[in-house]
């Protein structure tokens, strides 16, 4: 796992959940189609193979009817603690690593997520058209679906 900081966006967050649900969220087809993908979105799981050397396939269906298709391969998976993953996000990001670290913080979760471009001057590209913002609203939808589930 590399993480050259000159291209790389790192977002934390702080899920009020147990580290558990939170894994289970992010690990199971079943939730992901939830909350993946920034509000407004449909999402359907096509291929979800969670294991390393594993492919992952999502669509996600825009207000407007286009579609974006986000894919991957597994890289590296430590169970509650770190998913590794090539990943593209088509038609806007393609050849990127993502990296979503998970932390126990008592019935909480730390959570970390990197995003790892091939260039610096992607990155900067990417920054710019709003990467931040885009998964900001993802990790709303996956805290706004974690939180209920808290006993």
């Amino acid at each position: 796992m590399s993480k050259p900081d000159n291209r790389t966006v790192t977002l934390e967050r702080t899920f009020n959940a147990p580290i558990e649900l939170v894994w289970e969220a992010w690990t199971q087809p079943e939730h992901i189609a939830n909350w993946w993908g920034p509000k407004g979105m449909e999402t359907k799981v096509i291929e979800h193979d969670f294991r390393v050397g594993g492919k992952w396939k999502y669509t996600m269906l825009m207000p407007d009817g286009n579609e974006f298709i986000s894919d991957g391969e597994y890289l590296q998976i430590v169970e509650l603690k770190k998913i590794c993953s090539s990943a593209n996000f088509r038609p806007m990001t393609e050849g990127v690593e993502i990296q979503a670290l998970f932390e126990k913080n008592g019935d909480k979760t730390n959570f970390t997520f990197n995003v790892v471009h091939p260039t610096e001057e992607y990155c900067k590209q990417q920054e710019k058209m709003g990467i931040m913002n885009g998964w900001g609203s993802v990790f709303d939808r996956l805290e706004e679906f974690v939180n209920p589930l808290v006993k």
